[in-house]
């Protein structure tokens, strides 16, 4: 119920508490000196209470917004020590003998009731101090954080993020992301004692007159950091969300510079890897156009079926697609249209934005267009790998991220980046294109519209995926490729054997972990939910796939659990190969079924089965129905 009060309320009831204290001190017949002392603390705490009562005005004056958390809670721990001034002072109001039954311990109550005062004196002090902005942030601890320092400096960096000045505001977010850096209790409090909305309004920006300054600049990527070292878990993340966050954040990485881009883009990537709302909130905003269009910064986008005057850029592609996509939101009335630098350009809307307003934005726009081209390289770079970061936990699971980023022709962005770029970029990229496949794996639609052999941008991807695997240089690379490739395994036609060769001589690879992502690419060729099977299996029989599925199947638990399930759908596929023969299939199931079994029970109607199937075309084996010690 306090927190429903207005500050003047909650404010009345110490002042008035003050007053009836000072009253009964000063009428009181016994322990005079002691109830005088005491009156004269009440006194000097009755004027900073008064003073306390200004603030506001002087905030709104500054048109500002003030900071009330701390106020709130040390005016309640006043309210508290006047309550009980009140008490002893006004058992001092007579003298004689009733006073005597009462005084047994007034002197010790006295002490102790000072000593209470006094410390809301210094808690007061300190408050009105962190209001004082022109002498800077006031880390001193009051009196009530002696026990908790980091809640008043949080107090401290929170009122200054509110009122301070903009280079003040800027060292205030850079010191909340110290904090939050340091433990998950500091983020707690952080978000607890409200620093997350002047956070949110910092990186806005959206009171600056000079909206490209240096300053402004620093501020953004200083809140933006902040609330990067908040969001470490799904609770904060959600609070940022439930705070009207991603609107704001979106808006920003499609309106900033490019060093504040890379601040955002991480803070994107992590809120979409917690919290799948939060997901869904970065879809409706739109949030991967801005960074479709961030990461294919500088680069040339070949493709015949998208070429003008010889060449075209990502922005054209975006131009292209714009029917399929909504418009991203502003605060003000219009709507964007979508450029090339990834900023938002004012257009005529059903209101009709102000002249003002549309100048902002042109003004906006053509100087990140500048600071864009001026850059350099390792700037570039980072955001580059920010953005495809963000682009990967966003997809993650997503279908709706995931259909966002193949609309706007993302796959071909993506293609370019894995063909040329190195190290954690093409990473990225590679993982981006992996949850986007295992997406599309279960979502029909999504598979059709995106990854159809003969469009384009699928075949841009195939081939990338294709050349990492084939290469061969960084099994981390290998992986998510080989993975993409299976996720997609209904897509491709019986024809379409370029595709098996490759996963089949992953099969040998020394890195054990790549040949069983390769085994379980395999399977979903060949496993009977796919039309192609018996197609995709006599291809793998063609490739020599056999001698090496067998070696797998003399690895690790896990390796030798899908290489099984591998060999069944080979059996019950192309049971009676010579190859499956000669590599004494039948046996090696055998060999392998107890342990397998013991770990999924699951497979043993496939291994049972595999194995029926294959007593067929091998005679003189004893058959598995009459060795059941097996499985």
């Amino acid at each position: 119920m306090a927190e429903e009060k207005s500050l003047e309320e909650v404010l009345s009831l110490p002042i008035l508490l003050a007053d009836r204290v000072s009253k009964s001190a000063r009428e009181a017949e016994a322990s005079k000196l002691e109830c005088l002392d005491l009156a004269k603390q009440v006194d000097r705490l009755s004027q900073m209470l008064r003073a306390a009562v200004r603030l506001p005005w002087t905030a709104s004056q500054s048109h500002q917004t003030l900071y009330e958390q701390p106020i709130r809670r040390i005016v309640a721990d006043v309210a508290k020590n006047l309550d009980r001034a009140l008490t002893l002072v006004r058992k001092c109001k007579h003298s004689g003998v009733l006073r005597q039954v009462f005084s047994i311990t007034t002197t010790a109550d006295f002490r102790k009731v000072s000593n209470l005062l006094e410390s809301s004196i210094g808690d007061m002090k300190w408050l009105l101090s962190i209001y004082d902005f022109d002498n800077g942030t006031n880390l001193s601890l009051p009196p009530i954080a002696s026990n908790d320092p980091i809640l008043s400096w949080v107090w401290a960096h929170t009122a200054m993020l509110h009122m301070g000045q903009p280079k003040d505001r800027t060292d205030a977010a850079l010191e909340l992301a110290s904090l939050a850096k340091d433990n998950d209790r500091n983020k707690k409090i952080i978000v607890d004692e409200g620093g997350v909305p002047p956070l949110l309004k910092l990186l806005n920006n959206a009171n600056s007159n000079e909206p490209n300054s240096a300053i402004s600049v620093e501020a953004q990527i200083a809140a933006a950091t902040a609330l990067f070292n908040i969001v470490t878990n799904r609770d904060r993340v959600r609070y940022v969300v439930d705070t009207h966050g991603v609107p704001i954040i979106v808006h920003v990485l499609t309106e900033s510079t490019i060093k504040v881009q890379i601040p955002v883009a991480n803070l994107v990537a992590r809120m979409a890897e917690l919290d799948p709302l939060a997901q869904e909130e970065f879809a409706r905003e739109n949030v991967t156009r801005p960074l479709v269009s961030s990461l294919a910064m500088d680069t040339i986008l070949d493709d015949p079926n998208f070429l003008q005057s010889g060449k075209t850029t990502i922005h054209s592609l975006v131009q292209l697609a714009g029917q399929t996509t909504q418009p991203l939101k502003s605060n003000h009335t219009g709507s964007f249209s979508y450029n090339s630098d990834g900023s938002g350009r004012s257009g005529s809307g059903s209101g009709g934005g102000s002249s003002t307003t549309n100048s902002h934005y042109h003004y906006n726009s053509s100087n990140i267009r500048k600071e864009r081209d001026n850059e350099t390289p390792e700037v570039k770079q980072k955001v580059k790998v920010s953005c495809a970061q963000a682009l990967w936990k966003l997809s993650k699971g997503s279908l709706v991220n995931s259909r966002k980023i193949t609309e706007t022709k993302g796959l071909l962005c993506l293609a370019k980046m894995i063909e040329f770029e190195k190290d954690e970029l093409q990473l990225n990229c590679l993982m981006t294109v992996m949850e986007i496949a295992a997406v599309a794996e279960n979502n029909t639609d999504l598979r059709r519209a995106a990854f159809k052999p003969s469009s384009p941008p699928a075949k841009a991807v195939l081939d990338q995926l294709l050349r990492v695997i084939q290469d061969g240089d960084s099994w981390t690379l290998q992986i998510p490729a080989i993975k993409a490739i299976g996720c997609l395994a209904r897509t491709f036609p019986a024809r379409e054997t370029r595709i098996i060769g490759p996963l089949v001589l992953q099969l040998g690879n020394k890195n054990v972990d790549v040949a069983t992502e390769a085994a379980i690419a395999l399977k979903k060729f060949v496993c009977p939910e796919n039309f192609n099977c018996l197609e995709h299996s006599k291809a793998i029989l063609e490739f020599d796939g056999v001698p090496p599925l067998m070696k797998l199947l003399r690895a690790n638990d896990w390796a030798q659990m899908h290489s099984v399930v591998l060999l069944c759908y080979l059996a019950l596929n192309v049971g009676n190969s010579k190859a499956l023969e000669q590599a004494r299939a039948l046996n090696a199931l055998e060999g392998a079924a107890r342990s397998v079994v013991a770990q999924n029970p699951g497979l043993r109607d496939l291994i049972v089965k595999a194995m029926d199937h294959l007593t067929l075309y091998q005679p003189g084996v004893p058959h598995p129905h009459m060795q059941p010690h097996l499985l």
